[in-house]
């Protein structure tokens, strides 16, 4: 272990799938008066580990998509990087100081942002060291694979252990009675799991929306109108049993908002396509705040102008892309500051694992989505 010359603040390794929330925790990161970086998920933040030594403290939600949680990271963090401090939030599970890795701390959404500010500054502070992975031992070729062949035993082994628990979990094997109160409470759980998280997007929605607004009626409509957004995409979700979305829909739902359907004012081209439920809240939200910019201070804001969008997958680079131009609106300057819409409209590249380009051109703002197309568009 050497020291850090680095004066620079702590970074804080932000783990979140959920965009809005990763949003959220970004800003009490910022607030504590550290450096966050950003993951949404445990593979994506385990290649950060693997790249970085300075990462002071992991602050990872607990349920998220992809080949592990938040509790199965943070143990392998503290398997490796034993000197990171540990943060685990969750809206539905509270695990045991047992479940946890020793010395981390637990916390309950929504979250209290003076709490966790607080406990930040807490556990984040005195001298920096460099964090270095665990070395790997040498192995021969033989004990590799008797590694190999172990890990893939226990591997099978707990297959069917989680394909018993599941099958009892269902009440395949109990009683009729005790299958059905079985479902009903895996349906009650998974219920408070969606409300639980929903109070804590609104609560972020809110708390960000009034941290940007320079009066209370700018803050009135931001909240209002982020929430509207957010009600459609929830709408469209239970429309489909929360599986998948029409992007049409989704993209209507947005605009539809502003009056200019079937006006010469908008443009739309691109096919129907039907998008996974983890992208229909964020690209919902991420089309409020389009439409919103291009209302108040872009194309829409004055008679002549007009949006062009256009939307299609490239099916030899498996990519999505959408491009949002505007036209014959007021004159385009780059934002002196970058507040919460524009910091919302960055994300979404993150969080379908691509990137999005901003451009403010003499002709108009533009806005460019480039991303995997398995990161939006529903299989089949």
């Amino acid at each position: 272990m050497t020291e850090l010359n680095d004066t620079s603040p702590p970074k804080v390794l932000v783990v979140e799938d959920e965009m809005v929330l990763r949003m959220r925790a970004v800003d009490i990161v910022e607030d504590a008066g550290f450096t966050p970086i950003q993951a949404i998920d445990a593979d994506q933040a385990l290649s950060i580990l693997e790249t970085r030594s300075d990462i002071s403290l992991l602050f990872t939600d607990i349920q998220m998509p992809g080949s592990m949680d938040g509790l199965k990271l943070a143990h392998a963090v503290r398997h490796r990087w034993p000197t990171i401090k540990i943060i685990l939030v969750s809206g539905q599970v509270r695990p045991s100081n047992e479940e946890r890795p020793a010395d981390s701390r637990f916390f309950g959404k929504p979250l209290v942002v003076s709490k966790m500010v607080s406990e930040l500054k807490e556990m984040v502070g005195g001298e920096l060291l460099e964090i270095l992975p665990a070395p790997l031992p040498r192995s021969s070729p033989s004990d590799l694979l008797s590694a190999e062949n172990d890990s893939l035993r226990l591997l099978l082994e707990q297959a069917a252990i989680d394909a018993k628990a599941l099958l009892a979990q269902a009440g395949i094997e109990a009683k009729e009675r005790e299958a059905a109160d079985n479902l009903q409470k895996l349906v009650l759980g998974e219920l408070q799991h969606r409300i639980k998280n929903t109070f804590a997007t609104v609560s972020a929605i809110a708390s960000q929306s009034l941290r940007d607004a320079t009066s209370l009626d700018h803050a009135k409509q931001a909240v209002e109108g982020r929430l509207v957004a957010l009600g459609r995409a929830h709408d469209l979700l239970m429309q489909g049993s929360w599986s998948n979305a029409s992007f049409n829909e989704t993209l209507r739902g947005a605009i539809d908002a502003y009056n200019v359907e079937g006006s010469d004012r908008l443009s739309l081209t691109g096919a129907d396509l039907t998008i996974v439920s983890g992208a229909v809240i964020a690209v919902a939200m991420t089309l409020n705040e389009l439409c919103t910019n291009a209302t108040k201070f872009g194309a829409w804001s004055v008679p002549g102008g007009s949006v062009d969008v256009r939307w299609s997958v490239n099916e030899q680079t498996q990519r999505f892309s959408l491009i949002w131009s505007e036209k014959s609106g007021p004159k385009v300057e780059q934002p002196v500051r970058r507040g919460f819409g524009t910091r919302m409209i960055e994300s979404l590249g993150q969080q379908l694992k691509g990137e999005v380009r901003l451009a403010y051109l003499p002709t108009g703002f533009v806005y460019e989505l480039d991303v995997p197309r398995g990161s939006v568009i529903a299989a089949g």
